[in-house]
């Protein structure tokens, strides 16, 4: 009996070690991919935003032409509130949650680690957070990367933070 278990442990093992020999392989090629593409690099001049991100949102979006503008590009990733308007009175509600939930989760997630930096942290997110919260704060800042991905793709310029943040 306790054969059999370590026998099950050496094979679960050896498949671990081939899994995890694909995944280095794979990013290996990713950042091949990526040295090899200039609106990656562009891309990754923008706060929060790495190699994963940058080589994604290029995946997805090979050609910022296709939105109207970075609002339609962050709407088009969920980053945007919904709204629900009954008698004239407009209420916004949480982000809509809609399109590439793998694309949201890495601007979300680059600008979770730029609301955790105070050097990179604006006066207009730490106001944000100070009034609604982290998470908000957050998402704010997901929100306006996700503009800032839509103007570096559309323009082929690197991005320069500007002085008020």
């Amino acid at each position: 009996m306790l054969l059999q278990y370590l026998y099950i442990i050496y094979v679960l093992a050896v498949l671990m070690l081939a899994v995890m020999d694909r995944i280095e392989k794979m990013e290996k090629k990713i950042e091949q991919l990526f040295k090899q593409n200039e609106v990656c690099q562009l891309l990754e001049t923008i706060p929060g935003v790495g190699l994963l991100t940058a080589t994604a949102v290029y995946a997805a979006v090979p050609d910022a032409g296709q939105f109207k503008n970075g609002r339609h590009f962050s709407a088009s990733i969920g980053l945007v509130p919904r709204q629900y308007s009954t008698g004239g009175k407009s209420n916004l509600l949480g982000i809509s949650k809609r399109g590439d939930r793998y694309l949201r989760k890495l601007i979300v997630h680059g600008a979770r680690t730029r609301v955790a930096m105070p050097m990179l942290r604006s006066p207009w997110l730490a106001e944000i957070e100070k009034r609604r919260g982290r998470n908000k704060a957050v998402v704010a800042q997901a929100n306006k990367t996700a503009r800032i991905i839509w103007a570096v793709m559309s323009k082929k310029q690197e991005y320069k933070m500007a002085m008020a943040g």
